[in-house]
């Protein structure tokens, strides 16, 4: 493909390393970078790249159809890598409907552009759609998520998703759109927004305060590199089977508490402070409604098809995301005051 693609949410945390991806290694592509520039959405994070000759950024809400559709005129993308979303629990909690309106009728939107455009005429086409695991529900002690699993949401987050991974099903079996789907575990890595668990705790222990870790800690998660699977969306975006889904893990699993023990070890030693310094911040809260037991991703079949591999092992990354998180105080400290969102003010005047 020689072509141009656009990436929603190319801001985001997930989104800016994607977007960094493909304009650095496919410098034939035209990349346009569609990012409302919500809470999370942080063009800081994509400074080393905002003067590439292929990179543009577009500010556009996808809830707005009309703008989407005009966009997608304007630029009529051959590809589209769909991550906009609003993905944190504890916020879908709490105003469920901001969820629906982003990750269902945004997809939609997209989609309706999409299949306006092309009207049809497929070839060199592909509408990739960044979905989770969370839409499987939960597992017990044993066993993992498969792209056959059955769905069984229990949060509006999670319920979001996957109403939108159906509508790309539809839309492909409707339509024949040519859609590919990938549903990964937890990401985690630099540029990481701190309402997550792994920067709130790098950014807490960097200012003495408590660790939360939600009811006895022994919630367990599949964690994903996030460069790595910048690097899985590549593979399924120009090699994935049309109509196909793939689930994206990092053979990383870890309870809470032990993730949350290892940080602290290593950011003590990081920090030359006795070991046990930060470990003494963690501090146990109540749990959250419809909180998921465990997630695990078998990530066999994009193994096998795509061959597709972590590059780190989870110590092995959480010590890269830690020195990325310490060599950059200045971002986080932008991030946790708000004052991040003036950037786009200075950089594009509003």
């Amino acid at each position: 493909m020689k072509g141009t693609i656009i990436i929603t949410g190319g801001a985001g945390f997930i989104g800016s390393h994607v977007v960094r991806e493909f304009v650095t290694k496919y410098p034939d592509y035209q990349i346009i970078n569609l990012d409302a520039l919500t809470y999370a959405g942080n063009l800081e994070n994509l400074k080393d790249i905002e003067d590439f000759s292929n990179y543009t950024f577009v500010k556009g809400d996808i809830t707005d159809q009309n703008l989407m559709l005009d966009i997608f005129k304007e630029y009529q993308p051959d590809g589209v890598i769909h991550l906009a979303a609003e993905s944190h629990v504890d916020r879908s909690i709490t105003d469920p409907t901001a969820f629906v309106m982003t990750n269902v009728i945004g997809t939609v939107n997209l989609l309706n552009a999409a299949k306006e455009i092309w009207k049809d005429d497929y070839v060199g086409k592909r509408f990739h759609h960044v979905s989770t695991d969370e839409v499987y529900g939960t597992l017990g002690e044993t066993g993992l998520f498969q792209e056959t699993t059955s769905y069984d949401p229990h949060s509006p987050y999670s319920a979001s998703k996957a109403s939108s991974d159906h509508f790309v099903r539809a839309y492909h079996d409707t339509y024949g759109l040519p859609t590919v789907l990938t549903n990964c575990s937890n990401n985690y890595g630099p540029n990481h927004f701190p309402e997550k668990l792994i920067p709130l705790c790098i950014h807490n222990i960097l200012t003495n305060k408590p660790l939360p870790i939600y009811g006895n800690g022994k919630y367990t998660r599949d964690w994903l590199f996030v460069i790595d699977h910048a690097k899985a969306i590549d593979l399924v975006f120009h090699n994935g089977k049309n109509g196909d889904s793939y689930n994206v893990g990092g053979f990383n699993e870890w309870q809470n508490i032990d993730l949350v023990k290892e940080l602290c070890k290593q950011m003590d030693e990081k920090l030359a402070r006795p070991i046990g310094t930060s470990a003494a911040l963690i501090t146990y809260v109540k749990d959250r409604p419809g909180h998921d037991l465990r997630y695990a991703i078998d990530a066999t079949k994009i193994n096998k098809e795509l061959g597709y591999q972590p590059s780190v092992t989870f110590e092995q990354g959480l010590s890269l995301t830690i020195d990325w998180f310490l060599n950059n105080q200045e971002w986080l400290d932008n991030v946790t005051s708000g004052d991040y969102q003036k950037y786009y003010q200075g950089q594009y005047n509003g």
